[in-house]
């Protein structure tokens, strides 16, 4: 049985890789879902079906109940609060990793001796301590999302003094932990390193800046993956460590990718840093805004070539992406060359306006990433912004004092007419103002950015 369990762990952790080599295309990703899902059921039905699982009754139910509530999430969650959800699944495999670290230290069973004992000692504190890390950083995650937490940077005196602080102490603690014999000290020491690092995990996230939360959800979802890996150790269990070094390594790489592409440095993202740095942002008067009507957007559209919509997380909340296709379709179809413009962090999810525009139907390859298509603006007659503001911000790159200094953007300003679709003139997600409003070639087209572009296919 123990040979037909690893068997089948090994074919899940195949599946899982091709998921994951399929999700790394837009083409491929429908495809990467279904090998997942089909690398998960293997696990599922090996781990029920094993030896070792005695308490059915509980397991199933346990199995029924997570399976309810998985549904009605995924029926009940809308889009724009993916984001939102994705950090609190991660919560859930930080909880778990704490709790089996726990019950593994409390179990009598476990008590070993020689290297063996330091090795799982360590894997118990590790484990313990990547989880709760994972955990409350990722309750910061969904509370700056869902707008209970303030999206700016918590700044505390001597801030990354104290996450060192943190660390150094943990680590001495897991020297003198790892040769222990389950002490009342050694209890001590495990319960002050839980409190530790749940404090740190909230911190280091409630010190960056809202306008970074995309990168900051990269980067749990890597701490879930070591959590879940450091879990397989201390169970034993291969698939685990597996999955968990597969989802580590990947998280890690995306947000790396991700820092490059907005001008971070990586090692301020795990401690916490970037974003808190900044200057805060001034009360600078930029002049008057110039509105347009639907009449005059639909007549621009009519009369240019070459059209780019920059998508933002606004669109998401509008549910205005079936609407923008339907004009897509219909200005490509009178000659237009139109084609979409995406940040890597529009929204508040990796891919959040990706995914969005496939669930309708817009074609993949009039989908374009910045790097791909910033050089064209210059020669584009009409840029549509629908609901992004820090991702087209010329501060960005134009003042160096500014909270978004640095951070690459779509440069639409470029373009010889800018029609922003917005519901008024408040600031983005980063709470910085945004000069393109008042642009000579910019335009305001206030409204519900479903009902504006529904209008404009009326008239285009």
């Amino acid at each position: 049985m123990s040979t037909m369990l690893s068997m089948a762990y090994l074919l899940a952790g195949v599946f899982f890789i091709l998921s994951l080599g399929g999700l790394s295309s837009q083409e491929k990703a429908r495809r990467g879902n279904v090998y997942g899902i089909a690398g998960m059921i293997i696990a599922i039905v090996a781990t029920v079906a094993s030896a070792a699982v005695e308490a059915y009754t509980l397991l199933i139910s346990a199995m029924v109940v997570g399976a309810v509530i998985g549904l009605w999430l995924a029926h009940r969650v809308e889009m724009t609060a993916m984001p939102q959800l994705v950090a609190m699944l991660h919560s859930f495999v930080g909880l778990a990793a704490v709790m089996i670290g726990w019950g593994a230290y409390l179990d009598p069973r476990n008590h070993l001796e020689g290297a063996e004992k330091i090795i799982h000692n360590t894997e118990i504190y590790l484990g313990i301590f990547i989880g709760a890390v994972t955990l409350t950083g990722s309750w910061v995650a969904y509370g700056k999302l869902q707008g209970v937490i303030s999206s700016k940077p918590l700044t505390l005196p001597f801030r990354n003094g104290l996450n060192a602080l943190a660390i150094l102490v943990s680590l001495a603690m897991l020297v003198m932990f790892a040769p222990g014999d389950h002490s009342a000290s050694d209890l001590t020491m495990l319960t002050i390193m839980t409190v530790i690092a749940l404090l740190l995990g909230g911190h280091l996230v409630a010190a960056i800046g809202g306008a970074d939360m995309p990168v900051v959800i990269s980067m749990l979802n890597s701490y879930s993956g070591w959590a879940a890996a450091a879990t397989g150790f201390m169970l034993g269990n291969d698939l685990l460590i597996i999955t968990g070094a597969l989802v580590g390594s990947s998280g890690a790489i995306l947000s790396y990718i991700m820092c490059r592409a907005m001008n971070r440095s990586f090692i301020s993202v795990i401690l916490g840093g970037f974003g808190a740095e900044s200057a805060t942002a001034d009360d600078e008067e930029y002049g008057e805004a110039t509105s347009a009507s639907h009449d005059d957007v639909a007549q621009w559209l009519k009369d240019a070539d070459n059209i780019i919509i920059a998508p933002g997380f606004g669109m998401a909340v509008a549910h205005a992406q079936q609407a923008v296709a339907e004009m897509t379709d219909k200005l490509r179809k009178a000659g237009k060359n139109v084609r979409f413009a995406i940040h890597p962090v529009a929204g508040r999810l990796p891919g959040h306006m990706n995914v969005l525009l496939a669930e309708a139907n817009v074609p993949y390859d009039i989908v374009l990433e910045m790097d791909e298509i910033n050089d064209d603006f210059p020669d584009t007659d009409v840029v549509l912004v629908i609901g992004a503001n820090d991702i087209v911000n010329p501060d960005a790159k134009e003042k160096p004092g500014s909270p978004i200094a640095g951070m690459p953007v779509l440069e639409v300003w470029e373009a010889k007419q800018v029609v922003i679709l917005k519901r008024s003139m408040a600031t983005g997600y980063a709470g910085v103002a945004n000069p393109l409003f008042f642009r000579d070639n910019s335009a305001m087209l206030f409204g519900d950015a479903k009902e504006s572009v529904q209008q404009l296919v009326s008239k285009v």
